[in-house]
């Protein structure tokens, strides 16, 4: 069931092919969207997330971005706007913070310039993304913006650290877009995504027991996967979710309703 044809938008975040990113970007294509694809700056990068992308569809259009960087965010929308009539949906699945301060007992040495970077790259960017995206998803009627986020940005999570607050004050912002942006048909959702095995989850210490921890602790008994992130996020791009908006959707199998 083709329940986003004629749909297009931007992916920003694909590293490889275990990315949240890709899975999303995977069941959007199933279900008849045009992806287009922001990477990384350098040819490494380039490569590989061309190599991860071209599983899911031949010659895919691809675009340099350092999100840090005002003047690289537009280059990137104005690339995409010369390319594509319309933006049906963008998807933020981006986020850093230097793994020397994802360790537990690290929160409270963490320095001022990590503790910025870390709510600057993983949280001020979906604001400077949406705020770029604005006049052409109005133009076209409307779109969604969906971002990534996790359940350690209510409760600690031991090495979570930094990125556990760059990702509650990415919620909030995204709570303050859908209010703003609501006017012009735009929504704008987080997805929480449970614990995936990814390179972005491995530079956080205390990860190591999570699988299993969810295997056995969580409702569905079962570890979430990437197909299950995927498929909330064609919900979200989709017309079935047209009266949704500021919220935050749990893909964790149940884990975030459990006391510990």
């Amino acid at each position: 069931m083709a329940l986003l044809e004629g749909k297009t938008g931007l992916i920003v975040g694909v590293a490889n092919d275990r990315s949240y990113a890709w899975h999303i970007a995977n069941s959007l294509t199933e279900h008849g969207a045009t992806c287009a694809y922001a990477h990384l700056p350098g040819d490494k990068n380039e490569r590989r997330t061309a190599k991860a992308v071209e599983k899911i569809q031949p010659n895919p259009w691809l675009a340099p971005c350092d999100a840090s960087s005002d003047d690289d965010l537009d280059a990137l929308f104005a690339k995409y706007k010369a390319d594509f009539p319309k933006m049906d949906f963008l998807v933020h699945s981006i986020a850093f913070a230097d793994r020397e301060w994802l360790q537990a007992g690290m929160f409270a040495k963490t320095p001022r310039k990590a503790y910025l970077d870390a709510i600057d790259v993983s949280a001020y960017t979906l604001s400077a993304m949406a705020g770029r995206a604005r006049e052409q998803m109005a133009a076209g009627g409307g779109g969604s913006i969906m971002a990534m986020s996790y359940y350690g940005s209510e409760k600690v999570i031991p090495g979570y650290n930094i990125m556990g607050v760059a990702k509650a004050c990415l919620e909030s912002t995204t709570r303050y877009l859908a209010s703003e942006l609501g006017e012009d048909n735009i929504r704008v959702n987080t997805i929480s995504g449970g614990f995936l095995r990814t390179l972005a989850s491995s530079a956080v210490g205390g990860t190591d027991t999570m699988d299993a921890a969810a295997k056995e602790k969580a409702p569905l008994r079962r570890g979430v996967e990437g197909a299950d992130v995927g498929k909330t996020a064609v919900y979200l791009a989709s017309d079935l979710s047209s009266g949704v908006t500021g919220e935050n959707i749990y893909v964790d199998c149940g884990m975030n309703i459990l006391g510990g």
